[in-house]
């Protein structure tokens, strides 16, 4: 609506006196877009399955931090930052400070940033001394100013290298053992005198704890309103306290509790009522204060076709996501994201590989969950005994596929599932500007092979490159006519890139 409205005025002024010495309708056009697209980052209206940031389109490729780079005194988020801007990575996902996990315990994680040592956590909240032996307790109605100083500094440090900032409000707690060293609980805190189970606290069955997470909500969209840099998410793996299994993805049908990594599970009502209460409290506050800023929801694990997305949400987030998902959900027109990799190893090609497909197949947004951060080891240079990988070798392989996707004209890709015909032994992932331009990466089960590609008629050319060191494999012409055209692939590490570009 507000592009056929821009071409609107653009006739009208022209109509009422345009002449060819004067500013032309295009660059008046240009301008005002440029206008429109400057401010916090937001989905393309072109292509609402991308960001638009600083007046061009982004999709966000990164391997980064266990999300504790805000809430761990101890971690070093400078030095983490200026790495990743270095490593070419342009997002980071940090959480609040609402939950913490156990050192050298949590998920088997020995370094994990997201559980600093008692004295080096930092909350929002104020701290009131119980005793001279140093015991403390949250005060939920009090704000900690060290806390915020902090916040912006980072915000403001990520903002001076581009780099977008994921701010996850709250998330499931998993495990009493998390529920013991939450802020939230009532033996934490000197403002809630009943008692709370820990799979109510992120429901509306919370009594009077809502009224604290509300406030805590509104405290931080106050305190990140002047940012460009960031979106918010509602919480983290919401199915998590509250599973609903909706899918397998081993080999039955069955649909019964069990372990997590057979299926995917939604979020109960009772979650999701609460999650549609927090985003509508951004949404309020926001109103208030004149800019608004993108709500992700976190959804599932693996895949799902999603029934419903509350009209709040810009970014549909996944974990440990597959290609399907984009195209099961790409109707909604959001940003559909690949918010955490792991538990598939340590080595770099399993999420090298996942992030080739899902970019590929549309995706918006790809994170790796990288271990190789933790306290002492910023610059992302050690290997971590944790259930995943994460390397200055994988964020190298990540920047060449974000070089290689921006090298397209992003807002006109879309998913293309019609122009390989056919590639024997060869899975492919296309997005394409049909007749313009193709992206595609080949993940071959087999070895070299030959596909074959309906194109629009015309001269183009085709380059070859490898996925894992960037090298310029092999560049030709094609000339392509009314029948199909046949290439001959030779895929280095059984996995190659095509960049396929019609000649003007």
């Amino acid at each position: 609506m507000k592009k056929n409205i821009y071409f609107l005025l653009a006739f009208l002024t022209c109509s009422l006196g345009c002449s060819d010495t004067g500013q032309g309708v295009d660059e008046r056009l240009s301008e005002e877009i440029r206008i429109q697209e400057s401010g916090p980052i937001r989905q393309h209206p072109e292509n609402p399955h991308y960001f638009l940031y600083r007046g061009k389109p982004l999709i966000l490729i990164t391997s980064g931090e266990h999300y504790g780079a805000l809430l761990n005194l101890d971690f070093d988020y400078k030095k983490y930052l200026k790495t990743l801007s270095a490593d070419g990575m342009n997002y980071t996902r940090i959480f609040t400070g609402t939950y913490f996990e156990l050192p050298a315990e949590s998920f088997n994680i020995k370094h994990n940033t997201l559980a600093p040592e008692k004295g080096s956590r930092i909350t929002p909240w104020a701290l009131v001394i119980e005793d001279l032996s140093g015991n403390f307790k949250y005060d939920l109605s009090s704000w900690n100013d060290a806390y915020f100083k902090r916040l912006k500094e980072l915000m403001n440090l990520a903002a001076s290298y581009d780099i977008i900032v994921e701010v996850t409000l709250f998330t499931s707690i998993y495990r009493d053992e998390h529920w013991e060293v939450s802020p939230q609980n009532p033996k934490n805190n000197v403002n809630i005198d009943h008692e709370i189970n820990r799979l109510d606290a992120q429901t509306l069955n919370n009594g009077t704890l809502l009224r604290y997470q509300e406030g805590l909500v509104r405290k931080m969209v106050q305190e990140l309103n002047g940012f460009d840099n960031f979106f918010f998410e509602i919480q983290n793996e919401p199915w998590a306290d509250h599973p609903v299994p909706v899918l397998n993805i081993e080999n039955k049908e069955d649909l019964v509790p069990g372990d997590w990594r057979l299926k995917a599970d939604f979020a109960d009502e009772s979650s999701l009522a609460w999650q549609r209460k927090i985003a509508s409290i951004i949404i309020d506050e926001e109103s208030k204060l004149g800019r608004k800023h993108l709500i992700a929801q976190n959804f599932t694990n693996f895949k799902a076709p999603i029934p419903e997305v509350d009209s709040n949400v810009s970014i549909m987030n996944f974990h440990y996501n597959w290609p399907e998902t984009v195209e099961w959900n790409y109707g909604y027109n959001k940003v559909i994201a690949f918010d955490e990799s792991g538990f598939a190893g340590s080595g770099d090609k399993v999420y090298r590989r996942q992030a080739w497909r899902f970019i590929l197949s549309g995706g918006g947004l790809f994170n790796n969950l990288d271990y190789s951060f933790f306290t002492g080891y910023e610059d992302g240079t050690l290997v971590n005994e944790a259930p995943g990988g994460g390397s200055a070798t994988l964020r190298k392989q990540l920047k060449i596929l974000s070089d290689f996707i921006h090298g397209f004209n992003v807002i006109a890709l879309k998913p293309d599932y019609s122009s390989v015909l056919h590639a024997p032994g060869i899975i492919s992932y296309v997005l394409s500007d049909p007749g313009r331009e193709y992206a595609i990466f080949l993940h071959s089960v087999t070895g070299n092979s030959t596909i074959t590609m309906k194109i629009p008629s015309g001269n183009y050319t085709i380059q070859q490159m490898n996925t894992v060191n960037g090298e310029m494999l092999k560049e030709e012409r094609l000339q392509a006519g009314e029948g199909p055209v046949k290439l001959k692939v030779n895929l280095p590490e059984r996995e190659l890139a095509l960049k396929i570009i019609k000649v003007k």
